[in-house]
């Protein structure tokens, strides 16, 4: 008689980061628009020159980069009493600058946090090239069905009952014909970092992972009768 066995499959593999996009704004608030439209568009032109700069093709600390429409807005505060106060006046404008070159990317971002008086930094994307992260997902992937076959063996030679065949590969869940919830078979993490106080950006490894449901049969099947 043959014996089934199922088990899942796992593997992760941790890559240090390729590129680093910072995602920032400069943004003004005051009494009058046109002034504070003004210290938005000056600063941004400045930022354009840092970046202009960095950006010398495929040497270049930059790799990509991309400014919004800049934007205005007004609103009416109230004050603690419940008093409503005159219009305040807002401008703000996101950029997104995509860097290979992390040292780069950290001075540059320490010299406008202290020299850019509207610069902000909302957070810092790592992130790993298209091509590596293809292959890394593919790996990871391999890996995970070999640690699949070496789980199911392991239950095979426990029971005493010789060498496993493949029957069955699916990520993980989809064996099963029920709905199961959990993380996707292959999935990339990475850590955002970064704030308008933090000048030291150091990036966090990503994590590539698989998980794979396999089945395999142990033993010869009984043959039906004639």
């Amino acid at each position: 008689m043959s014996t089934e066995i199922t088990v899942r499959g796992s593997f992760a593999a941790f890559e240090r980061p390729e590129r680093g996009t910072v995602h920032a704004t400069i943004e003004y608030e005051g009494p009058a628009m046109e002034p504070v439209y003004e210290r938005v568009a000056r600063d941004l032109d400045a930022v354009k020159a840092s970046i202009a700069l960095l950006d010398g093709g495929e040497n270049g600390a930059v790799t990509w980069w991309s400014a919004d429409q800049l934007r205005t807005w007004s609103n009416r505060p109230w004050n603690k009493d419940g008093k409503q106060l005159p219009l305040v006046h807002h401008a703000s404008v996101r950029l997104d600058v995509k860097f290979r070159d992390f040292s780069a990317l950290s001075r540059w971002v320490g010299e406008h946090l202290a020299n850019t008086e509207g610069f902000r930094i909302a957070h810092v994307e790592w992130a790993l090239t298209a091509k590596r992260r293809d292959a890394l997902e593919k790996e990871v992937r391999t890996r995970a069905a070999r640690d699949a076959v070496t789980r199911a063996q392991a239950y095979a030679d426990a029971l005493g009952l010789g060498q496993v065949r493949p029957v069955g590969i699916a990520d993980a869940g989809m064996l099963d014909t029920r709905p199961q919830s959990g993380p996707p078979a292959a999935y990339l993490r990475a850590a955002a970092v970064g704030g308008a106080s933090d000048v030291e950006l150091e990036p966090e490894h990503i994590e590539v992972s698989a998980e794979v449901d396999a089945r395999f049969v142990v033993g010869t099947a009984s043959s039906d009768p004639a």
